[in-house]
């Protein structure tokens, strides 16, 4: 006998209306949480100059690069397919020349064809690229997210991944999963890996080796959140619940369309 709590309702005891909102919410999620991974990958692969997605591009990301300017990292990185090759080697030599003001005249068309359309001072949310003291920061060395930026970021990921697993863990509630306990770690996980993703933004610039809780972190929420979906989009079509569960005396029924 398979005893079920007094306040539980397999995804077979809802309304067929509850069926279609909860199929519907996952649908959507899933294709958001797609999206947003394909952001992350885009937003910071290549910084190292490899290919790929890798720790040594997360410590780049948020500690800053020994190595190189934060305009080489864009334009290894997210910024990679922007220009031809010929046109990002000869930025390149300019920022290892030293950035010169007298030598701007050398490099500006690029920057005024291929980048001030989107870094411009009418986008607040990208760095500026029209003049050359704009161009000329980001030739500096490369630190990293500044800390404006990750507390933004911060809130917005806080609230947002938040109301996501929410409403993710609410669907998946309803899901027969057993042992029980399994089910609250599943549900728990990704608000404990939220939190510790967000604060190894701020570790890794203190300490670079944090940039592995970054990615370990990221990945616990990434698989959490496929189990939930798989388990709770083919329970609500697909399964049935064992014949032999009970509740306890004094529960409502179980009625299964």
């Amino acid at each position: 006998m398979v005893q079920l709590h007094k306040m539980y309702f397999h995804y077979r005891e809802l309304p067929p209306s509850m069926r279609v909102l909860y199929t519907g919410s996952l649908i959507l999620l899933g294709i958001g949480y797609c999206f947003a991974m394909i952001h992350v990958f885009t937003s910071h692969a290549g910084r190292d100059g490899n290919p790929g997605l890798s720790v040594d591009d997360l410590v780049i990301a948020y500690s800053g690069s020994q190595d190189a300017s934060r305009l080489e990292v864009a334009l290894n990185g997210p910024m990679s397919d922007k220009l031809d090759v010929q046109e990002k080697a000869n930025i390149v030599a300019w920022v290892h020349n030293g950035a010169k003001s007298e030598e701007w005249d050398q490099v500006q068309g690029i920057f005024a064809d291929r980048c001030s359309m989107c870094h411009s001072e009418h986008n607040p949310h990208l760095p500026a690229m029209e003049a050359y003291e704009d161009v000329a920061r980001l030739a500096e060395k490369d630190q990293g997210a500044d800390i404006f930026t990750l507390i933004r970021v911060s809130h917005i990921h806080l609230f947002g991944i938040t109301f996501i697993f929410f409403i993710m863990g609410l669907i998946f509630s309803h899901a027969f999963v057993r042992p029980v306990w399994f089910k609250e770690v599943v549900v728990a996980v990704p608000f404990v890996a939220i939190i510790a993703d967000i604060a190894s933004w701020y570790l890794t610039k203190l300490w670079p080796p944090f940039a592995w809780m970054v990615m370990i972190s990221g990945a616990l929420m990434g698989f959490s959140f496929a189990f939930q979906w798989v388990i709770s989009f083919y329970q609500i079509w697909f399964y049935r619940m064992p014949v032999d569960a009970k509740r306890p005396r004094g529960a409502p029924k179980i009625h299964v369309d």
